[in-house]
């Protein structure tokens, strides 16, 4: 067994290859199913004691501009005062009984009397943007899921229950032919087979699996460092227009309007981008470029991680075959990936998803299988029902892909 360890400012990252008890073990969500497993299960990080109040939106956005309020000290706040407004209210004194260091409290209280919330609203509306909170049943719920998710999101665009079917697309900047060639390939491939393709807007590799996501009729959601009103770089602009104004997709951005591009902002939206997606196809990138980053997200949040075999004579490809070397998954193909997904047609698990909804039973069978698999006697003992019930609820779950079928009445969760 081989256990590497990676280190950056932002991550650490330990991965073993083989089947050593201590590789992370693969999401219970990142099958096809998991719109499924989230809308039936209440697994989340996120507070669940919040108030949903429509009048909310103005204090969350505000909270979001406070230097030093991030997802950890927001949950410290909505823990302590239960909703935004009550904390963006809070005198100094009640701000650090809640949590936040004496500089963090300082700025909030010194930004509230700066900020006029009417302002703010007015300059959502007039850049056409929306924001997503962790209250909004909007929240994509993939990225909902994993620890540090964005209390505040805003959006160019929309994000449809199919986005929940997405593999981020990334790598350098600097694409060769090969690189370029590999990346359209694989792009349009997911895109005609429902997939969406996430990736940073950046030139290179990103812009590439935008733009072919787009073309072969598919959808893409780009991830900035910057604010959504501010197009980073500015020769993307058009793209990003156009990924708003066909209505295929989405720009996403947990900074507030008017954040300038900054190197220190595109490490972290790199989690927000494999927060996203099923997993992490790494296309090209030197040994130190900013996708490993994307990749020590996806295995933190235990997404799986793909990547292109490239020539041994091209730096570019240095990094993923450095990643195959350690384990990840090969790909030539877009059906490489759809079978180590286990997923066919998007468009049939979005249409069961909205079919078929969620009940009591389901998430009590479900909570069952998320271990090992089960047998149908022992999931009948453990439930206390009736054994034509558990059958019945069984073959619903199996249909949504909640579940799979092992033979011999066994069933595992996806």
């Amino acid at each position: 067994m081989v256990s590497i360890k990676y280190h950056k400012k932002y991550h650490r990252m330990s991965w073993f290859r083989g089947k050593s008890p201590h590789r992370p073990k693969r999401c219970k969500y990142s099958s096809p199913a998991s719109l499924c497993c989230i809308i039936m299960q209440h697994v989340s990080t996120i507070p669940a004691n919040h108030k949903l109040m429509p009048d909310q939106t103005p204090y969350w956005i505000a909270l979001s501009r406070v230097p030093g309020i991030g997802p950890v000290r927001m949950r410290r706040l909505l823990d302590y005062f239960g909703d935004p407004s009550t904390a963006w209210d809070a005198m100094l004194g009640d701000l650090m009984a809640a949590g936040l260091e004496s500089k963090v409290a300082e700025a909030l209280v010194s930004t509230r009397r700066t900020t006029d919330l009417d302002r703010e609203l007015d300059k959502l509306d007039a850049s056409g943007a929306h924001v997503l909170t962790w209250d909004s049943p909007d929240y994509p719920e993939r990225l909902r899921e994993v620890d540090a998710s964005p209390p505040v999101l805003y959006l160019l665009g929309e994000m449809l229950p199919q986005d929940s079917f997405a593999i981020a697309i990334v790598g350098t900047r600097r694409v060769t032919p090969y690189g370029r060639a590999a990346t359209a390939q694989l792009a349009s491939e997911l895109a005609q087979a429902g997939i969406t393709v996430t990736s940073g807007l950046a030139r290179g590799v990103d812009s590439i699996a935008h733009n072919s996501a787009i073309d072969s009729g598919g959808r893409t959601l780009a991830v900035l460092g910057s604010g959504v009103d501010i197009i980073y770089p500015a020769e993307n602009k058009t793209l990003a227009r156009r990924i708003v104004d066909e209505g295929v997709g989405a720009i996403i951005s947990e900074y507030p309007l008017g954040t300038l591009p900054d190197a220190i902002n595109f490490p972290p939206r790199n989690r927000i981008i494999s927060g996203l997606s099923l997993g992490v196809l790494v296309v090209e990138a030197g040994e130190r470029s900013g996708a490993l980053i994307t990749v020590s997200f996806a295995l933190e949040q235990n997404r799986d991680v793909f990547a292109i075999p490239g020539p041994i004579t091209s730096r570019m490809s240095d990094g993923p075959n450095g990643l195959l070397k350690k384990g990840a998954k090969c790909v030539t193909c877009a059906q490489d990936i759809l079978d180590e997904l286990q997923i066919g047609m998007v468009s049939e698990h979005v249409e069961a998803v909205r079919s078929l909804p969620a009940d009591p039973t389901e998430r009590m069978l479900l909570e069952y299988l998320q271990e090992s698999s089960q047998h149908i006697d022992e999931l009948t003992n453990l439930s206390g029902l009736p054994p034509s019930t558990v059958s019945a609820v069984l073959t619903m779950m199996e249909l949504k892909g909640l579940i799979r079928n092992l033979g011999g009445m066994q069933y595992a969760a996806r």
